[in-house]
């Protein structure tokens, strides 16, 4: 464990000076609108959990603790000594990139709540088998079908067209992953966008926060608060 948190804490130090800095230069303008349209919301833990805190600035420590719990899961996945056994080359590749989109994810989302961010979460993998490549790719699919969900979901509820945009930069890039996971699984078939996630119209699915951090909820032993987010 304590290689993965060695491995994670460089990993970060990396993507803030190159791959986030590329990640978020590229919306620079978007990015500075995220910042200052935060209101100012504490985010206390207390007995009910840590709280999201309501409005835009909720949502996005929605997001952000999804992406705390994707990032943290594929640091473990690719940290762990079985990686290199469990998957070829080139899965290893796609599966990295995956993660560091991940970690990315959860930098810029951080940086945009500045002080209204909240902590960083405890997460729970006991379920998972990380020298077991079925069980480290369903618990992907998993997540990735969860994320792109919530994103869209969320999406609704967000009142700042500026975060609107940035959500949908995120979401197509969880997309994807989900795709690429979905073809570990099942190489080569349509399960890449199955009829459970993507309907007759050929539009993704959409989940409430209440329903995506519920399902969340086995992954994360820290208390996590959505009371307070917008529903409508």
């Amino acid at each position: 464990m304590e290689n993965i948190e060695k491995q994670q804490a460089r990993e970060t130090s990396v993507l803030k000076r190159r791959a986030f800095i590329k990640y978020a230069g590229a919306s620079a303008g978007v990015a500075a609108l995220v910042i200052t349209g935060c209101d100012e919301d504490d985010t206390p833990a207390n007995d009910n959990g840590v709280d999201l805190g309501s409005g835009d600035t909720g949502i996005l420590n929605y997001a952000y603790a999804l992406e705390q719990l994707e990032a943290a899961f594929y640091t473990a996945v690719t940290g762990n000594a079985a990686f290199s056994t469990i998957f070829s080359a080139e899965e290893q590749v796609i599966l990295t990139d995956i993660r560091d989109h991940e970690i990315a994810h959860r930098e810029f989302l951080k940086a945009a709540l500045m002080g209204n961010a909240i902590g960083d979460l405890e997460v729970d993998f006991s379920s998972v088998n990380f020298a077991d490549r079925a069980s480290v790719l369903s618990t992907a699919k998993t997540f990735e079908d969860l994320g792109v969900a919530a994103y869209n979901g969320a999406g609704n509820l967000l009142e700042d067209v500026n975060l609107l945009l940035v959500a949908g930069k995120i979401v197509s890039v969880e997309a994807r992953h989900a795709a690429a996971i979905r073809d570990l699984l099942n190489p080569k078939s349509a399960d890449f966008a199955g009829n459970e996630v993507v309907d007759a119209m050929g539009l993704d699915g959409a989940k409430m926060p209440v329903e995506v951090l519920t399902a969340a909820d086995p992954f994360i032993k820290t208390k996590v608060n959505g009371n307070n987010l917008p529903t409508e």
